[in-house]
Formats: C-alpha cells, sequence, structure tokens
C-alpha cells in the first residue's frame, strides 16, 4: 500500500516537474519570438503555479518599462531632430542680411583698417555659414525620406575629380594630397550622396590633417576609399566615437560641429555600406566601404 502511494507520488511529481519544464519552454520561445519578430506580446502561461506566475509577471513589467522607454527614446529623438531642422531653418534668415550688409559695406569708402576689420568679419560669416549648412544639411538627411538612385559608379575617378576640385583649397591649407588609384573600382551607389560623402571627407581632411592627405581606392569585400592623415593632437581623438553625432576632439576650441563625418556614416548606412576609423602613431585611417558593382554593363 505505502509503495503504491509512493510510486503515484513520484509519477506526479515527475509529471508535476515535466509540466514545468514546459512552461520554461515556452516562456523562453515567447521570448526568443519577441527578439526577432519584433512583437509586443506579453508572456502568458498555461499551468497555475504561484512562483512561474510571478516571474511571468515582472517579465511582463520589465517588458512593458523597456517597451516604454523605447517609445520615450524615439520621442525625444524625433523633437531633437525637429529642434535641429528648426535651429538651422532659423539661422539661416540672420546670416543672409548680415552678408547682405558686409556687401553694402564693401562699396563704402572705407579706411585700410575698418577694410581688415570687415574682412575678418566675412571670414568669420562664412564659418559660421559653413556650419549652418552643416546643420541643414544633416537635419533635411535625419527627416527626410530619401530615394537611392543607384547605377554603376566609378568610384576612383569620382574620387579623383572631387579631389581635383579641392587642389586650390588643400594648397591653401599648405597640404599635399596623394592619390593611389591603380584600376577603376566600380560601385552600386547613389551618385549624388557618394560626392557628398568624398567631399565631407576631404573637408574633414582640410580641417584636420597636419600635412600630407593619402587618398586610396582598393578592393576587399567590398569596394574601400580611405583618406590618410597626420593628426596634431591623435591623444585626444576617440575613433569610436569619430563618427558620433557632435563628436568634436577639442570642445573648448574647436569649429567643428560634429556633423561632417556623421553625414558620411548616415548617406554611406543608406546606400548599404559601412564607415570605420582607425588611428595609429598619429596616423588617422577613414575608411568608408561601398558594395561592389557586379553588372556586365559598359562604365558610364
Amino acid at each position: 500500500m505505502i509503495v503504491g502511494v509512493l510510486s503515484l507520488l513520484i509519477i506526479l511529481l515527475v509529471v508535476y516537474t515535466s509540466f514545468l519544464q514546459l512552461q520554461l519552454r515556452s516562456i523562453n520561445r515567447q521570448l526568443t519570438k519577441r527578439l526577432k519578430e519584433h512583437t509586443r506580446q506579453p508572456i502568458s502561461l498555461e499551468l497555475m503555479n504561484k512562483e512561474l506566475s510571478a516571474l511571468a509577471v515582472n517579465i511582463n513589467k520589465c517588458l512593458k518599462t523597456e517597451e516604454n522607454l523605447r517609445l520615450d527614446g524615439i520621442r525625444e529623438e524625433k523633437r531633437f531632430k525637429e529642434l535641429v531642422a528648426n535651429i538651422s531653418h532659423d539661422l539661416r534668415t540672420p546670416l543672409t542680411a548680415i552678408k547682405g550688409y558686409q556687401q553694402l559695406m564693401e562699396k563704402e569708402m572705407l579706411s585700410p583698417g575698418q577694410q581688415q576689420k570687415l574682412q575678418t568679419a566675412q571670414k568669420h560669416t562664412d564659418e559660421l555659414g559653413r556650419l549652418i549648412e552643416q546643420f541643414f544639411q544633416y537635419s533635411y538627411l535625419e527627416n527626410a525620406d530619401l530615394v537611392l538612385k543607384r547605377e554603376k559608379i566609378n568610384l576612383s575617378n569620382l574620387a579623383a575629380e572631387c579631389l581635383a576640385e579641392s587642389i586650390a583649397t588643400f594648397e591653401e591649407k599648405n597640404l599635399e594630397v596623394h592619390f593611389h588609384e591603380s584600376f577603376p573600382v566600380l560601385v552600386l551607389a547613389d551618385k549624388e550622396m557618394t560626392i557628398r560623402v568624398i567631399q565631407n571627407l576631404i573637408g574633414n581632411c582640410i580641417q584636420h590633417s597636419h600635412s600630407e592627405v593619402e587618398v586610396q581606392v582598393f578592393i576587399t569585400e567590398k569596394a574601400v576609399l580611405s583618406f590618410r592623415n597626420l593628426v596634431k593632437n591623435p591623444c585626444e581623438i576617440d575613433v569610436k566615437q569619430l563618427f558620433d553625432r557632435f563628436y568634436t576632439t577639442d570642445k573648448a576650441r574647436s569649429k567643428n560641429t560634429g556633423l561632417g563625418l556623421s553625414i558620411v556614416k548616415l548617406l554611406v548606412e543608406q546606400m548599404g555600406g559601412s564607415t570605420g576609423a582607425s588611428l595609429e602613431d598619429g596616423l588617422l585611417d577613414i575608411r568608408v566601404e561601398l558594395p561592389l558593382w557586379e553588372g556586365e554593363e559598359e562604365t558610364q
């Protein structure tokens, strides 16, 4: 009799343990489904067990809190983008007026000292205009639904053309440019976006390079565009944050908004590529990877 009762209890315990394991597997499956399918379905249980029910309740509370934080983050990001867009738009109007008055002053009879002061003011106005343009460009790219016009592009030729257009600026900054290109590298990308990427990389070099600039186009698994240059204060640069929005190496004195490389990253990722940077012995290497062209058509 006792043996029979014990046997029954053991069977019931085994069955109950099996049900608990099934419920734990069910919880795991539901959590995996949420991660893979990005669903918001709460965790549910079929077996009434006090401890498991408490666990499910706490898991659902954590998931709900996480979801609320995610939604708050999305709303905050949207407000931030709208703020940047509004600021960049609002700054353009008074800047246009300032430039207009400066042009009127150029026509006046000014003393050499006054002319020098006006030129200094114009220099700072142009710098402000460049920064505002970066704000405007970044806010537009962040908020607009970009339509990509993917086509076959000779990245080698395009980089060479953009560098040639900037030679005067490089010479003004006493920077030597060395372009290394052994064969045409064809990519599948949006031409206008690619030009913006190259121009921003050139602008970054002009602003931060200490001496020579080396530009190279080559192929690994993707097409790679590399800009290498020595920097003045390598210890102040965090390559992990270079592409972050508003990151600057010298927050006290830098005139850089930290948007140039952020725009590069945004555009490159829109085209299915990636960005990266490395720093060794004071030599900064910024790389952009773009998808290779795999068609058979003639280069345009």
